[in-house]
């Protein structure tokens, strides 16, 4: 072992006896109370050191056998220790070093980063829509080690739907499926071929099942009014599902739908028509007719959107479920001002998240009466 205090978080002395790692709030850990010697001993922790070597350095700094294993099982139970990089200098973790000292701060397991990164390589993520939204997406779960990221959309790459972070000037004209494949696999860390399959028929393993889906329609309207109809096949499979996009200007991340626990769309639309009767005449009138020519999509606040719902959609993969379950954010311009609000499980909508909500509401009153009985 060649324990090692996590490099990402910055280190200071409040006063001589407490120091503090980390800055921001929510992250940030006191510890205390240390005094200078064994301060000195923290500082050797930069994992270059095995465990014996630093009981030496410990009983040279005068302190008494067991300190240092004291001292280790604190700063692991404040999250602080991670693993040391097993090939420290490897070219190979470069483009992916500063995402692992990232996890390292979100997880407090000593090997929470590794574990993290590795499984996201597993996951298949499936993003419908490769527009400014869409394939700004796509390139940034790739970058962050999703190992098999799909991209679904029609037709050709339009001038106005290029972007620095999404498909480039010399993809207009191409099909969309062939240049978000071919930005997917540039943006993997390292790179790699843009066909280059990880699992796949005739290859001897099983195409794993999709981890999530991201709704991105180039349009924005699929995003901001979510269509029911297409979401059915995944709340039939139980598959999760994000939406997020831009839509006149308005940019919008959410609701992140797990089948049968949170609210879908059809939840969110039968909501609407009992708060408004005239609702359903508005999307059919949308939807309907050919697709809008020419989306409003400012460039910057789609780099946003996608941002946004590239970290919502990682933050589920590695098991955190984020704030966009069963919510949605929006933001417009030009004042760019945040705001969320839930979207609720209906109790007659088919996908049976509102009954699920009923059910748990029910044992909740039951467990609370027999509390009270007893």
């Amino acid at each position: 072992m060649h324990p090692m205090v996590k490099p990402a978080l910055r280190r200071a002395w409040r006063n001589l006896r407490y120091v503090q790692f980390g800055v921001t709030p929510a992250h940030a850990v006191v510890l205390g109370p240390v005094d200078t010697t064994t301060g000195s001993l923290i500082g050797l922790f930069d994992g270059t050191r095995g465990t014996e070597l630093l009981r030496a350095e410990a009983r040279a700094l005068g302190l008494p056998d067991g300190h240092l294993e004291a001292l280790l099982g604190r700063l692991a139970a404040a999250g602080l220790i991670a693993d040391a990089p097993a090939r420290r200098g490897d070219p190979a973790l470069d483009p992916v070093r500063a995402d692992l000292a990232s996890l390292s701060v979100v997880h407090r397991a000593p090997d929470g980063a590794a574990r993290t990164l590795a499984a996201r390589r597993g996951m298949r993520v499936q993003v419908r829509g490769a527009g400014r939204v869409g394939a700004a997406v796509a390139a940034l779960l790739s970058a962050a080690g999703v190992g098999r990221v799909e991209v679904l959309d029609a037709g050709t790459v339009a001038p106005w739907e290029v972007s620095p972070g999404g498909l480039p000037a010399e993809a207009v004209g191409e099909r969309r499926a062939v240049a978000a494949r071919r930005l997917v696999g540039r943006s993997a860390p390292g790179g790699r071929p843009p066909g280059e399959r990880r699992t796949g028929p005739g290859d001897g393993c099983r195409e794993p099942g999709l981890s999530l889906v991201v709704v991105t329609p180039r349009d924005g309207l699929g995003a901001y009014v979510p269509d029911p109809l297409p979401a059915e096949g995944w709340l039939s499979t139980g598959t999760p599902h994000l939406y997020a996009g831009v839509l006149e200007a308005t940019g919008v991340v959410g609701p992140l739908v797990l089948p049968g626990a949170t609210a879908c769309a059809g939840c969110a639309q039968r909501e609407r028509c009992e708060r408004e009767p005239v609702w359903p005449r508005l999307p059919a009138q949308w939807r309907s007719g050919a697709p809008h020519p020419l989306p409003a999509c400012d460039v910057a606040l789609a780099s946003a959107v996608a941002g946004l719902a590239a970290a919502h959609a990682l933050a589920f993969l590695d098991g955190d479920p984020p704030s966009s379950t069963g919510a949605r954010w929006e933001v417009s311009l030009p004042l760019l001002e945040w705001r969320t609000e839930p979207v609720r499980a209906h109790p007659e909508c088919p996908c049976g998240a509102g009954r699920a909500r009923r059910g748990e509401h029910a044992s909740a009153v039951g467990r609370a009466q027999d509390t009270m009985a007893g």
